[in-house]
């Protein structure tokens, strides 16, 4: 198990990692959120890195990467972080202004393994897309 700080870090980096292409869109809503989420409140942001690193090293061990990090991830949360780890992932997608097939499955297999019902889903995804609109 790895502690919650990790497991959220875990979800915007699986997220922003789908698509093969980490923009700085992407990292720099990863670090906005670990900057300014009370959640973050008492992780030192100079381990980010290290906790991104460890979270990619996960997901290059062999063709069941994804899956063992969404099931560490579900494992390390306590049930009260898993919707907050759904937004964070949904914001870390939205960043860059495109969703992409492998965005899109990557939050589904997100919500699944984390156990985020259907409606709720929605509503963060509707959170989602009114916070990151542009006129």
């Amino acid at each position: 198990m790895i502690n919650h700080h990790a497991a959220l870090i875990y979800a915007m980096v699986l997220t922003s990692a789908a698509d093969k292409d980490m923009s700085d869109h992407e990292l720099r809503v990863i670090g906005d959120t670990v900057r300014t989420l009370p959640v973050f409140r008492d992780f030192n942001i100079e381990d980010l890195a290290t906790v991104a690193g460890a979270c990619v090293e996960l997901l290059e061990d062999g063709e069941d990467g994804l899956d063992k990090a969404i099931a560490l991830i579900n494992q390390s949360l306590p049930p009260q972080l898993k919707e907050t780890a759904y937004a964070i992932a949904c914001d870390v997608a939205a960043a860059d202004g495109t969703l992409g097939q492998e965005e899109l499955r990557l939050l589904e297999m997100m919500r699944h393994g984390l156990k985020v019902d259907r409606l709720t889903a929605a509503a963060i995804e509707r959170g989602t897309r009114a916070r990151f609109a542009t006129a």
